[in-house]
Formats: C-alpha cells, structure tokens, sequence
C-alpha cells in the first residue's frame, strides 16, 4: 500500500509565459482563409459597358481631344505623345485656358487603370471638364 510524502509541495507558480501555439494556430486559419478568398474578390466583374442611344453633341471648337488606344498609345488630336510629357502638354492647354473641355477616348481594351491615371494627370494639370467619348449603338 503506497503511502503518500510527508513534505508538502510549494504552490505551483502561475505562469508567466504566453503560449503562442494557439495564436499562431488561428493565424494560420485566418491566413488560409485570406488567401482562398483574395481570388474571389480581386475577380473581374462581368461588366458590358453601355453603349450610348442618345443622340451625338455637337464638337466643341476649342475642346482638346485625348485618344487611348489598345496599345497603350496616347493622341493628342492627331499627335502622338510620349506619357513623359503628357503632364507638361496639359499644364500647356490648362495655362492657355483652365476650362478647356476634355474629350477623352479610349479604346476599350484599355484597362481602366490606364484610364484613371489619364483622368488623374488631367486634373494634376488643372484641367476638369472631361467628357467620355463612347461609341453609338449599331
């Protein structure tokens, strides 16, 4: 018959130190579930644009025309215009008349970044009337 220590033990010590295994279980859970659900939502959204029915305004006099075309290439009405100096072209229009109409043409295979940032040097220069020029129903 076994018989118990007469010695008393001391109190166990609380511990001090953090266990780190369980936060770094539910870190890997949350980094698991980011990354199966990133995909899903940098996805791109099945968006046709809409084509306009309304009839065509009449071209302005004065209006600068911007065109984008799939190859990335930019046209300031007939000339072609290295995005180094886009910024120093527009200052040029914006000095000459700050509310010069803006027509802006982009094919549309150009991704909408390149569209935003064209819209971003266009009111860096100070120029804020643009117009989207969009192609008439068939």
């Amino acid at each position: 018959m076994p018989f118990g220590r007469l010695e008393r033990r001391a109190p166990a010590r609380p511990m001090s130190d953090i266990n780190m295994t369980p936060l770094i279980d539910v870190m890997l859970v949350l980094l698991v579930i980011f990354l199966v659900s990133a995909p899903l939502l940098t996805g791109r959204l099945g968006l046709r644009l809409p084509q306009a029915d309304a009839p065509a305004a009449p071209p302005q006099a004065g209006a600068l025309k911007l065109r984008l075309d799939a190859a990335g290439v930019l046209r300031i009405g007939e000339e072609t215009v290295a995005p180094a100096l886009l910024g120093a072209r527009l200052r040029a229009v914006a000095a000459r008349d700050p509310a010069t109409e803006v027509h802006l043409q982009a094919d549309r295979e150009v991704a909408y970044g390149e569209v935003a940032r064209l819209i971003a040097a266009l009111q860096a220069a100070g120029l804020s009337r643009i117009a989207f020029i969009t192609q008439a129903q068939p």
